[in-house]
């Protein structure tokens, strides 16, 4: 049910933000053209990522791939590659499994209805009606964080986003909002409003268009609204891995295609839960491929938190006097230390090369 404030404010709640976002919105983006391929690439990219992040890796992507056609032909090394270093690799996949699918399933043209967009790989119901919103005219609302942020302040909506009930009612009000006409524009309204005025910490009020109306401005619960995801132990991951290199070259594995850092290039991963395990299990893995090190140390590990469990990665270095060749099909490769500023790596494995090997970073 929606409550006294939000029935008396969706009159002209799109309206002031339709006017607000002429003047004071974001209308330089490189994504900002209305062609669909480019918007949905940028969609996928800001998801779990700033703006003035995303500008960069966007422009090298569409460089790299200009066209959803050269999208769908590259191989998936290629596409990890270009995204190394944005983070969420899930993402990478599904963009590239999704232009396939648009290939073969739309004769390459990108799907227009939220059903049909929604429908691909990676993309759920908010991205979808962004991209039929931008691109093809739909009265489709969003809901995104940022999205969610407004409406919580604005409307004084109680309890974690992320809850079915409190999402739900979101939605709801998100439909009713949502105008017949000027539908991207107010969108992008809502987006540059959360992104840049009605932001996580110190919004600024005083320069917002609904000031007058909002509930947590009134109230002085900005810093309560919305509510915080509720707090929970993540459980502790151990891995240990063998760093071992030669004078120009460190040895990486390319990971399988799903799972964590599904993909993308990383140390080989020994089967150990401690110190002494993962020291005799190294030995092993060495002698079985043929390869003899002097000595194999323990190095500090490597912290990096993901969504649902923190990850301590030990690494046990080895040096070789030269490289060893693998065979073709295998995973693991001699990646040399010129190119690893550039290889599909994962962020706490490039954090531990960063500090450990040359990259040719300047």
């Amino acid at each position: 049910m929606n409550t006294p404030s939000e029935v008396a404010a969706s009159d002209d709640f799109a309206a002031t933000l339709v006017r607000w976002q002429r003047q004071h919105g974001r209308h330089d983006l490189p994504w900002q053209t209305g062609q669909a391929y480019g918007v949905w690439v940028s969609e996928i990219m800001l998801q779990q990522t700033q703006v003035q992040t995303v500008i960069g890796y966007y422009a090298r992507f569409m460089q790299r791939f200009p066209t959803l056609a050269a999208l769908a032909a590259a191989d998936e090394a290629a596409v990890m590659e270009s995204w190394s270093g944005l983070g969420y690799y899930a993402r990478a996949r599904n963009l590239h499994r999704a232009a396939r699918e648009v290939m073969s399933r739309f004769g390459g043209d990108f799907p227009r209805t939220v059903d049909d967009i929604e429908s691909l790989p990676g993309i759920g119901r908010s991205t979808a009606s962004a991209i039929a919103t931008f691109c093809f005219g739909a009265r489709a609302p969003i809901l995104d964080g940022n999205v969610k942020r407004v409406f919580a302040r604005v409307f004084g909506i109680d309890g974690f986003p992320g809850t079915r009930a409190v999402e739900q009612r979101m939605w709801a009000l998100a439909h009713k909002l949502m105008p017949d006409q000027d539908g991207a524009a107010y969108t992008q309204a809502l987006m540059d409003l959360g992104a840049t005025v009605c932001t996580r910490n110190r919004p600024r009020c005083d320069a917002c268009p609904v000031a007058g109306r909002c509930v947590a401005r009134a109230q002085g619960r900005q810093r309560e609204l919305p509510a915080p995801r509720p707090a929970r132990v993540r459980p502790l991951r151990l891995v240990h891995a063998l760093l071992l290199r030669t004078p120009d070259a460190v040895l990486l594995e390319r990971r399988p295609g799903q799972g964590i850092w599904g993909g993308l290039l990383s140390l080989p991963e020994l089967a150990a839960q401690s110190e002494a395990e993962a020291l005799a299990e190294a030995q092993r893995w060495l002698a079985v491929r043929g390869l003899a090190a002097h000595q194999v140390q323990v190095l500090p590990a490597v912290s990096h938190g993901f969504t649902h469990f923190e990850l301590r990665l030990v690494p046990l270095l080895a040096h070789l006097a030269m490289a060893t060749p693998f065979a073709a099909d295998s995973t693991l490769h001699w990646q040399p230390l010129g190119t690893l500023a550039t290889a599909a790596l994962p962020a706490p494995v490039r954090r531990l090369l960063d500090t450990l090997v040359p990259t040719g970073h300047d």
